[in-house]
């Protein structure tokens, strides 16, 4: 039986494949050398796939291994163009809208088990009772030790309207807790805080480009102004992307209707695009600053670029992420989808968005070094002279904060995290985010903690350096001839956790307020008390108060980092 259902399997593919291949012999009378290599390489494919699905000597899986060498064929492009299962659609719409049905929280895989991490302001999961912090042992009368996040987070997902019980395991309570929760439709705000930073400054921070989000950001524009807001600061630090619409809706809040916002460059040339705002500004006079990182992708280097290209803000920040490939959607059977870079994008100065070269890039994908060979000189509206060579240069660079080993370890062994539900549980609250600051008590108690962990292990930066340098030594011969030297300073280079948190109390404090505040005060108080000592928004209300030094930037007066290629 079973061999007569891969044989119909096999048939059917093979039909299919039969029409494929003869739709692709007329695709273009002109191509006929491509066309049949196209013809023959399916063949080779497809007989290769039955030979393999006949003989193997295991049992396969024919969804499996077409999945595998979609998936393989697929990364040897570029890193956008991607296969999006049907199991995935729920996840790819949720990206493109912000919205989707479940309880609104984080979660998050600790051990053997899926926590809340964050249960969202108002939503299901926040009314019902759930806290971050809460273990979920068990969803529907379902054991979940042992479950990944995707498959919690699947059953924890569902029709709007509809119940789910989960039960809960919270410290420093005796027996689990059943917790019935509605589920809805979940539509995340891309704003998650805005407001007046000094008396005449607002400040928007923008997270997703999702469908709207510009409307959102037009209201919390109108609403600052009122306030008394005469300047404006976009937050859009991590901030990945989305909708290329609502990227070209946001830069319209501020440029003239008729603005060139972005253009789009592919091989299909009747695709080509010319974007521009096309409704009312909402205010082209009021100073404006843009804020940047690595972080920042795609909708969002459109708006950083075209403000910068036309003269229209400051750039303020690290440079962007660099990724200016166009995805375009395309439908394929069985409710999955194709996601395939289709062109390019271009800003107003003329300049891509996109690295040259996105093979090599840093650990986290955002651009590396470009070599100034690689490099084109182009011009703001302004005359200005600005780079192409992949992502946004800002007009003032404020360097990258960078975190120790150690507060790297307590984030990804969830040190704080588990830190936090000890605290929660001893504490009903805490000052409000603009008072709040952690006490030499609070942090002397969060120590004592760390060191009482038996599995909380790391390497130090210093230790790290060494083994390279042993490594050097051991090839060129000098450790033998210097080995007790090498054994005394690795001794003297032993991790001592409790001299590194005090060395580096200040970034362990900052992480460690973040997620206490937003236990006590959800996602807002944590941004709140970020602020407080936020160097990048510092150093961008220093500039957008200085209007002599604002309006030199954008005239080309004041020579700025995105115009000086030693800088790069």
């Amino acid at each position: 039986m079973k061999k007569l259902k891969t044989k119909k399997w096999l048939n059917w593919t093979s039909g299919i494949l039969f029409v494929l291949i003869l739709s692709l012999g007329f695709v273009s009378a002109n191509n006929e050398e491509r066309n049949f290599s196209i013809v023959k390489n399916l063949d080779i494919f497809y007989s290769l796939f039955r030979e393999l699905n006949t003989y193997y000597v295991d049992k396969t899986d024919p969804g499996e291994l077409i999945e595998t060498a979609i998936n393989a064929m697929l990364e040897s492009l570029d890193p956008y163009t991607t296969f999006i299962p049907e199991k995935e659609m729920e996840d790819f719409n949720f990206m493109t809208t912000g919205e989707y049905a479940g309880i609104g929280a984080l979660i998050t895989r600790v051990d053997d088990y899926v926590y809340i991490s964050e249960p969202y302001k108002g939503f299901p999961a926040d009314k019902a009772g759930l806290k971050a912090g809460d273990k979920i042992i068990a969803i529907d009368g379902v054991e979940m030790k042992g479950k990944s996040t995707e498959d919690v987070s699947n059953k924890l997902k569902g029709p709007a309207n509809t119940e789910v019980k989960v039960t809960i395991e919270r410290y420093g309570s005796e027996k689990p807790i059943e917790i019935t929760i509605v589920r809805k439709n979940i539509q995340i705000n891309p704003v998650p805080y805005y407001g007046l930073v000094e008396d005449n400054t607002g400040l928007i921070i923008l997270n997703n480009f999702t469908h709207n989000c510009s409307e959102v950001v037009e209201q919390a524009l109108e609403d600052l102004k009122k306030q008394g807001a005469e300047k404006i600061i976009l937050d859009l630090r991590g901030n990945p992307g989305g909708l290329l619409d609502e990227a070209v809706k946001v830069v319209n809040l501020f440029v003239p209707r008729g603005s060139e916002v972005v253009s789009t460059k592919g091989k299909i040339k009747q695709w080509d695009k010319v974007y521009r705002a096309t409704k009312a500004p909402v205010d082209t006079v009021i100073p404006l600053a843009i804020m940047i990182n690595r972080g920042s992708a795609s909708a969002s280097e459109i708006v950083a670029g075209a403000i910068q290209d036309l003269d229209r803000g400051v750039i303020v920040g690290s440079r962007s992420f660099g990724k200016g490939l166009v995805q375009t959607t395309r439908n394929l059977p069985y409710n999955t989808k194709l996601k395939v870079t289709t062109a390019k994008y271009y800003i107003p100065s003329g300049r891509c968005i996109q690295a040259l070269d996105y093979s090599h890039r840093n650990e986290d994908g955002s651009v590396g070094y470009v070599p100034d060979s690689l490099v084109s000189e182009f011009q703001t509206l302004n005359g200005r002279t600005v780079y192409d060579g992949g992502g946004i240069s800002p007009d003032i660079v404020v360097p990258r904060d960078t975190f120790s080993n150690i507060a790297y370890a307590l984030v990804a062994q969830q040190t704080i995290f588990k830190y936090a539900n000890v605290f929660c549980a001893e504490h009903k609250s805490i000052p409000e985010p603009e008072e709040f600051a952690v006490s030499d008590e609070m942090y002397n108690h969060f120590t004592g903690f760390v060191l009482s962990l038996d599995d909380f292990k790391y390497t130090s930066a210093s230790r790290e350096r060494f083994k390279k340098l042993v490594e050097a030594a051991k090839s060129e011969g000098y450790y033998d001839l210097n080995k007790e030297e090498f054994e005394a300073l690795e001794e003297k280079l032993n991790v001592d956790v409790s001299f590194d948190l005090k060395n580096f109390r200040d970034e362990v404090e900052d992480l460690l307020a973040n997620e206490l505040l937003k236990r006590f005060y959800y996602q807002e108080g944590a941004i709140k008390y970020a602020l407080k000592d936020d160097k990048v928004l510092k150093k961008t209300i220093e500039v957008i108060n200085d209007e002599g030094y604002y309006r030199g930037i954008l005239n080309g007066t004041v020579l700025s980092h995105a115009g000086d290629r030693l800088r790069r």
